[in-house]
């Protein structure tokens, strides 16, 4: 008896449209498949993924709060040489150009116009804000008293600068910028740590200092006053005729930032010490470059990388 084969052909799928097709991958209710798969191979492949995501979370969580126990969060772990930052705090100034132009450091406006000049006093209005003195709130102005030589801030208080003193430079006077004779407020950038090696010995001062400083120093120095304890500031003209159209400055509230405002130690409330520098008769007109140095032993200047500098123009029309 001979052997039946039987012949078995494969049938091709039939032919499915479009709509057809797209609506048996949804629900093929012949072998129960949602979307490729049945309700069992669904719910296992989510429970995977859920313990797996968890599992990772749980991880990620876990390492973060270890690296969280290797920090402080009042205090850098990295201070000083050991930090980017360094040790040599740089200079920054007040008022600022608008965001539209932001490499420009050219302060730039008519005297003659409010709306002109508008512009760099409510900047200066904005800045300045953290400065006055404001209720309590949420414990900040709690820590903050006015300071001086004779009386440095107290233990966990901050020092607060009585800027409506300041003469030309408060905000009832509109900063001057009305009478072509603005001021422009320098700030010492804050470096955790950091402590000023202040220049009171007229027999260190070095070679390249302003001699209306050096004059200033000796004369501090040789009445015995307690502000010789300052990081000293000076401002002129970057070349001879910036020199001569810069005509005479005023430093407000003193010349320098007061030794007793250091070392920053992140304290609730800190405000940076702040100087005003009034240009009293700049030539009109006239763009002048002018170089900002804060002086100290320990601060260095590099005028290409702005080190213990700060580089601004300024044109009063």
């Amino acid at each position: 008896m001979e052997d039946k084969k039987v012949e078995q052909y494969y049938s091709p799928p039939p032919q499915l449209g479009k709509w057809e097709g797209f609506r048996i991958f949804l629900w093929n209710s012949e072998t129960g498949q949602f979307m490729g798969r049945t309700g069992a191979s669904w719910a296992k492949i989510l429970l995977f993924y859920v313990i797996f995501y968890a599992v990772l979370c749980g991880f990620f969580g876990a390492m973060l709060a270890v690296f969280y126990q290797t920090l402080d969060p009042n205090v850098p772990k990295w201070q000083l040489e050991g930090s980017l930052i360094g040790t040599n705090p740089g200079l920054g100034f007040r008022p600022m150009p608008p965001e539209s132009n932001v490499d420009s450091t050219l302060i730039w406006y008519k005297a003659s116009n409010v709306g002109n000049y508008g512009y760099w006093t409510k900047e200066l209005d904005a800045f300045l804000a953290h400065y006055r003195k404001t209720p309590a709130k949420h414990g900040v102005a709690d820590t903050r008293m006015p300071c001086d030589y004779d009386k440095p801030p107290l233990p966990g208080k901050v020092c607060l600068p009585d800027i409506e003193s300041w003469h030309s430079c408060n905000q009832n006077n509109s900063y001057n910028y009305q009478k072509s004779a603005p001021c422009i407020f320098l700030k010492l950038n804050k470096i955790f740590g950091w402590m000023p090696q202040i220049y009171n010995d007229t027999s260190k001062l070095p070679s390249n200092m302003p001699d209306d400083l050096k004059s200033h120093i000796a004369n501090e120095q040789s009445q015995n006053r307690k502000t010789v304890n300052t990081v000293w500031v000076s401002c002129e003209g970057e070349s001879p005729a910036d020199v001569e159209n810069i005509g005479p400055i005023q430093y407000i509230p003193q010349r320098g930032f007061p030794g007793y405002y250091f070392p920053f130690t992140n304290t609730p409330g800190y405000l940076s010490p702040l100087v005003a520098v009034l240009f009293e008769a700049p030539k009109r007109g006239v763009l002048i470059n002018i170089e900002c140095k804060a002086w100290a032993q320990n601060i260095h200047h590099d005028r290409f990388e702005r080190r213990g500098s700060v580089h601004f123009e300024l044109m009063v029309d």
